[in-house]
């Protein structure tokens, strides 16, 4: 039994309650009544931060995740902590194991001054109860003065408040790429719960049900099958993920769809998006073998065409006007990253040098431009402006900022000081940050939170940039070969 929260979160989304996240929330609530945090552990997309999120919103408290990284240092971890203290909010440790080791063993002892706190808080909230005999413990709870629901105690040398609905709660990808081991004395402090295989049917049934789509059983087993199968049965690209995060997408995508084209039926609006959002990534080998699947999955089912008459003599005139061919693999290639780009907020150009890359990104940047500046009217093409990075050249600290360590100053980075450009500006304007590099698992990482549905940059000076819908992450890259799981899904 838990005191309800009461912290005002809006109207947002809600996860899927499966047989695992019911698991995962009888985990993470025992670790709270025995005043310890949760650690629910698994490969990427299978729902640990989501979760733990959604168990916030049901108790209505606020949770603020932070991405972890080798930067982080102690303190910045102690100002964290003194926060969530003071505010009684939850803190989420995203990939909490890619911190440093020698930094984990100083954050271990602050974590243990915290969760022991607690304890004495829990004890002394619960004696306060009991000596109302005359209430219930609702009552008890609800006239209790404020002064009890908090309580000093020495953090880093100073006295600091701790409320009462302060949790900790870490997720872990195990064995990727610059991953640690936790010292044991951090492990016993966390109550772990594998999250490995979701129930990705039932998801989609739901997902597709909240969407407007009727008959959600048959459409989102059909779905679940098709990606098993193209899982199963396409090459082994670094590239393709069959993910739940791609098969949530394609469902959400495909909502959208239904209410921009009420007139399509269900099925042609399930298939459309799949394509959309499928087409893109294949390789000529796969392609066949992928409309093979779809067909027999949906047989007598003709695929509606978008009608992109406008756009496609938009892109002709841009490819005339930078002296190159227009083609029909081209002009395909633009569209293509168009419909990609309108379902994910992230977009990565595969190719090898001189495969036309840059050209499709800045074709249907002049296009879209071109459009606008035709007709204001049309909220589906608006004027772009980009912000090209080559994260490579420069240091981790230079691209992300760091603190000083003799003076404690903060120095931006070249991204940090970007997004914050773009994020601040509520033109409609679409703004691209271009990151036109390798991508590999050093620098990229960092950005798994604003990649996944978070949209949040996190700074390790404890700064949160959140990305507004016009903003849009583009990677053009020669290959995916070491790039980690989290960041392909």
């Amino acid at each position: 039994r838990f005191w309800y929260g009461c912290e005002y979160l809006g109207n947002s989304g809600r996860l899927v309650i499966t047989p695992l996240t019911d698991r995962c929330y009888m985990t993470l609530t025992i670790a709270l009544s025995l005043c310890r945090g949760g650690s629910p552990k698994g490969p990427a997309g299978t729902g640990k931060t989501e979760t733990v999120k959604d168990l916030g919103k049901a108790m209505a408290f606020y949770v603020i995740v932070t991405n972890c990284s080798d930067a982080i240092d102690y303190k910045s971890m102690g100002r964290m902590f003194c926060g969530y203290c003071q505010t009684g909010a939850w803190g989420c440790f995203d990939e909490f194991n890619r911190i440093n080791i020698e930094v984990l063993s100083v954050v271990a002892q602050q974590i243990t001054s915290i969760l022991n706190a607690m304890t004495t808080l829990k004890a002394d909230i619960e004696n306060a109860i009991r000596l109302k005999t005359n209430m219930t413990e609702e009552e008890a709870f609800a006239t209790m003065d404020k002064r009890y629901l908090t309580k000093k105690f020495t953090f880093q040398g100073q006295d600091i408040d701790l409320v009462w609905s302060c949790g900790l709660f870490i997720t872990m990808n195990p064995g990727y790429a610059g991953r640690t081991e936790l010292p044991d004395n951090l492990k016993s402090m966390f109550r772990p719960i594998s999250m490995v295989v979701p129930d990705s049917n039932y998801i989609a049934e739901i997902i597709l049900f909240g969407e407007g789509f009727s008959d959600t059983r048959l459409l989102a087993t059909k779905v679940y099958t098709l990606y098993q199968l193209c899982a199963q049965q396409l090459s082994k690209q670094d590239f393709y993920d069959f993910g739940l995060r791609s098969m949530a997408a394609v469902l959400r995508y495909a909502g959208r769809k239904k209410r921009d084209s009420p007139h399509l039926k269900d099925d042609q609006v399930v298939i459309l998006a799949m394509k959309d959002m499928n087409v893109a990534k294949m390789t000529e080998p796969d392609l066949p073998l992928f409309n093979g699947i779809v067909s027999d999955l949906f047989p007598d089912i003709d695929t509606p065409v978008t009608d992109y008459s406008k756009f496609k003599t938009a892109i002709d005139a841009e490819l005339v006007a930078q002296h190159l061919q227009s083609t029909v693999h081209t002009v395909s290639k633009v569209i293509q990253l168009y419909e990609t780009k309108n379902s994910r907020h992230s977009v990565v150009l595969v190719g090898c040098t001189q495969s036309g890359k840059t050209a499709i990104w800045q074709t249907l940047k002049r296009a879209m431009t071109r459009i606008a500046n035709q007709d204001s009217s049309d909220p589906l093409f608006q004027r772009v402006q980009e912000y090209p990075i080559n994260a490579k050249s420069i240091s981790i600290n230079e691209l992300y900022g760091a603190s000083d360590l003799s003076t404690g100053e903060w120095n931006d980075g070249i991204l940090s000081n970007i997004m914050r450009t773009a994020c601040a500006d509520d033109k409609s304007d679409q703004k691209w940050i271009l990151f036109d590099c390798p991508i590999d698992a050093v620098w990229i990482e960092s950005m798994n939170s604003v990649m996944d549905d978070n949209k949040i940059l996190t700074l390790t000076n404890g700064e949160r940039i959140a990305m507004p819908e016009q903003v849009t992450l583009l990677f053009e890259t020669g290959d995916m070969a070491v790039a980690s799981p989290a960041t392909v899904s």
